[in-house]
C-alpha cells in the first residue's frame, strides 16, 4: 500500500518547510515502511549548507527518519492524530552512522523497521536506513513515544 502527500499529512503534522516525507512508497502494519524525500535544490536548508556545496544536513536525514517512523506507528495503531496528546515525538536516536552525503538532485529512500514496542505502542523502537540509490547514507535505531498524559 503506498501514500500521497495528502495522506500523509493526514498523520502527521509537520508542514512545509519542516515535512520530510514526500510519498510512502509500501509499509506492512507493524513492521515496515519504506518512505521517499525528494531533494531539491530549492529546499532553503541550502541557502546556508553550504552555498558553494548543497548538502543536505545529516540532522535533517534523521528527522525524515523519525518522520517515517511515526507515520508507521499510527499505521500499526491505526488511528490519526486529533489532539496533541494523540501525539507520538521523536524521543531518541542511538547508533547513527552518515556513510555519504545527499545532494539536491537525490531521492532519499527511507526505510523503517519496528524492532521493539512497549506499553501498547506507547514507545517504539526502529531500525532506520536512509538509501539514494543503492548506496546506505545514514543508519541509526530511533526511539518514538507517545506523550505522557498529565
Amino acid at each position: 500500500m503506498s501514500m500521497d502527500i495528502e495522506q500523509i499529512k493526514e498523520y502527521l503534522p509537520h508542514r512545509y518547510p519542516f515535512l520530510f516525507i514526500d510519498r510512502v512508497e509500501s509499509y506492512e502494519s507493524g513492521k515496515t515502511i519504506l518512505a521517499l524525500k525528494n531533494i531539491s535544490m530549492g529546499e532553503s536548508v541550502f541557502q546556508g549548507h553550504f552555498p558553494d556545496k548543497a548538502i543536505f544536513p545529516g540532522v535533517l536525514i534523521i528527522e525524515a527518519m523519525a518522520q517515517a517512523a511515526g507515520i508507521l506507528t499510527y499505521l500499526t495503531i491505526r488511528t490519526k492524530p486529533e489532539t496533541v496528546d494523540d501525539l507520538y515525538y521523536f524521543a531518541g536516536i542511538d547508533k547513527v552512522r552518515f556513510k555519504k552525503p545527499v545532494v539536491p538532485g537525490d531521492q532519499l529512500m527511507i526505510e523503517i523497521e519496528i524492532i521493539q514496542e512497549r506499553k501498547n505502542y506507547s514507545v517504539v523502537k526502529c531500525n532506520g536506513t536512509a538509501r539514494v540509490g543503492d548506496d546506505i547514507v545514514c543508519t541509526g535505531e530511533l526511539l518514538i513515544a507517545k506523550k505522557a498524559k498529565g
